[in-house]
């Protein structure tokens, strides 16, 4: 049975807060595809994380498979994952939507101790020391926003990424649209 999504490796790319990892899940349950969260592949537990050679084996393991949803930014691997896919999805949303995203994903998984990576979960105060740049996600949101603005376009041009094929959406509602369209 054909897809309205015809693509079996799929890398979603955004800015912190920009939904990623929630729109990697939905696609690869409505896909039936193995969902890759970069996230958890790099964090063990006490927020510490692998080394990077470790990581990149990871990454090279858990996209050998036929179809997989990867969510996550990580430049180190991008040269493992990027070349596998054949298709990019970037959510390159406004500042203050990421920032409404952000505080609202804190708050929520914070209150009700989600479950993160390695035995993780939520900190609520290092959060919103937005001047620390090893606690903060908000500090990380500031500090790549403009980066991830000037660096896809770059690297999507590329001729060793010339083959994905681009999905640029510039607000959630061109997001949900592409949901919606594969019920």
């Amino acid at each position: 049975m054909d897809t309205p999504f015809p693509y079996h490796r799929i890398i979603v790319i955004g800015t912190t807060g920009s939904g990623k990892s929630t729109l990697a899940e939905k696609l690869a349950r409505r896909l039936n595809l193995k969902f890759i969260e970069l996230d958890a592949l790099h964090w063990l537990p006490d927020w510490q994380h692998v080394t990077d050679e470790e990581f990149r084996l990871r990454v090279d393991e858990a996209t050998r498979a036929d179809s997989w949803v990867v969510a996550g930014n990580y430049g180190m691997a991008r040269d493992i994952s990027w070349p596998r896919a054949e298709a990019a999805i970037w959510l390159d949303y406004p500042l203050w939507t990421l920032f409404w995203r952000l505080w609202r994903r804190t708050w929520s998984r914070w209150w009700t101790k989600e479950f993160l990576w390695g035995t993780n979960y939520e900190r609520l105060l290092p959060q919103f020391k937005i001047w620390s740049a090893d606690d903060s996600l908000f500090h990380w949101m500031f500090k790549t926003y403009w980066r991830r603005k000037r660096e896809y376009p770059r690297l999507l041009a590329l001729p060793e990424y010339s083959h994905l094929i681009l999905f640029h959406f510039k607000n959630p509602i061109e997001t949900d649209k592409l949901i919606k369209s594969l019920d």
